[in-house]
């Protein structure tokens, strides 16, 4: 356990420092230090530099319990549907160990401005605009995206700095309507022909899984599901507008 497997042992970076190492520093005690990880517990002022994946899985947990207890209750079928959102991501074995930790996670009062303010400073956009997504999947995990879940993630993604205009397109991967297809482009339904390939090269290079390789296998898997998102949008469009 001294590792938190993979992910954990990889580094937890900035991520041990700050709010968000103090909720880990709860839940397993004198595991995350300085002589067993090689790292600094001081938070980071600013961009630090790319998040590690140990870091950006005690950031998500922490976002996912926050998100969970949006309601005011956490239900089990909610912990069955994470789990399953995490076994598909990332298999058996690392879900497993999720889980567990995210049990102890809800238990904790989460500062939520704070959190954000410190995954801002010091993670990548690329990377958030992930985290966005995976918040997103779960919370859509049983088939519906609850209002109150809507209405915290959008908050998160502000807090976090991401753009309405992003948001807006992650959101409609998920919450379909008439014009899901172009929100997740980020276009209007009049924009030109031309308009829309220009939007579809650009979204298709700001999705790409190659923008969080640096986080390892197991997250730029997970990243190629919003990447084909974006493919599907765009040849939805084609096919409605007859280009070849």
């Amino acid at each position: 356990m001294a590792k938190f497997g993979k992910w954990i042992g990889g580094g937890l970076g900035w991520a041990v420092g700050g709010p968000i190492g103090a909720i880990f520093g709860f839940v397993v005690g004198s595991i995350i230090d300085s002589s067993t990880t090689g790292i600094q517990q001081r938070p980071a002022t600013g961009y630090s530099g790319r998040t590690t994946a140990g870091g950006y899985v005690m950031s998500l947990l922490v976002l996912v319990a926050a998100v969970m207890k949006a309601d005011g209750q956490v239900l089990k079928s909610e912990l069955n549907y994470v789990k399953k959102f995490l076994v598909h991501n990332f298999g058996e074995a690392s879900a497993a160990e999720g889980i567990k930790l995210l049990r102890d996670i809800l238990k904790q009062h989460i500062p939520l401005n704070e959190v954000c303010r410190q995954i801002r400073d010091n993670m990548d956009y690329s990377a958030r605009l992930q985290l966005l997504h995976f918040l997103f999947g779960i919370a859509a995990a049983d088939g519906h995206v609850d209002g109150r879940e809507r209405k915290l993630i959008e908050d998160i993604g502000q807090r976090t700095g991401l753009n309405d205009s992003d948001f807006e397109s992650i959101q409609a991967m998920f919450v379909r309507n008439i014009d899901a297809d172009y929100k997740i482009l980020e276009i209007d339904p009049n924009s030109s022909d031309e308009d829309l390939k220009k939007a579809y090269r650009r979204m298709a290079m700001k999705y790409h899984p190659d923008k969080v390789s640096h986080l390892g296998e197991d997250f730029q898997k997970a990243a190629k599901e919003k990447f084909q998102m974006v493919n599907r949008a765009y040849e939805n469009i084609k096919k409605e507008r007859k280009i070849a």
